[in-house]
């Protein structure tokens, strides 16, 4: 007998932004921060509240962790979650235009759960003609996965990107030339 539910066993797409390594420095200096600034009325208590500032910190970090999970009728993004029905284009993005996406052509009404330490990000379309939100923009470590299984695409396979693609072509040309 199996102890997978029926939820369970569609799930489609599932990942966890955890923080990156480089990340965790940031507890350790707020701590050592909070530890120092107590430590000339007592050291001691300066030991205490720096540890205790560290072992909260951590504790945020890991209970904060934003999830990404898709389904064969649900997408949840961190707390935000949209039946399947009403997402439309999906594309995924890496590199240079990841960042654009994030900066240069982000839409001021598009839910964003964005993370500095993922280079990665795929956007959304919302077709809900009730919703103000244009698409979701989520970082993932994998957009090919995440595009995929929501049945879209890596931005180098749109029209859009493969006419980028021969314009870079053809200016780095003439720069040869």
């Amino acid at each position: 007998m199996s102890n997978t539910s029926p939820a369970a066993s569609s799930v489609l797409y599932s990942e966890k932004l955890w923080p990156s390594a480089s990340t965790w420095i940031w507890p350790i200096i707020i701590a050592l921060t909070a530890g120092i600034a107590v430590a000339p009325v007592n050291t001691v208590l300066g030991w205490g509240v720096g540890i205790a500032m560290l072992i909260a910190l951590v504790v945020i970090f890991l209970v904060r962790v934003p999830t990404i999970g898709v389904t064969e009728t649900m997408v949840t993004v961190g707390r935000a979650s949209i039946e399947r029905q009403f997402i439309g284009e999906v594309v995924g993005y890496r590199g240079d235009e990841a960042f654009k996406q994030r900066g240069q052509k982000l839409h001021g009404l598009a839910y964003m759960l964005l993370r500095g330490w993922l280079d990665g990000v795929v956007k959304m379309e919302v077709t809900d003609e009730r919703d103000t939100t244009p698409y979701w923009l989520t970082s993932t470590r994998r957009p090919e996965e995440l595009a995929a299984a929501l049945g879209g695409v890596m931005y180098e396979f749109t029209e859009e990107g493969k006419a980028e693609a021969v314009a870079e072509e053809s200016s780095a040309q003439d720069s040869e030339d």
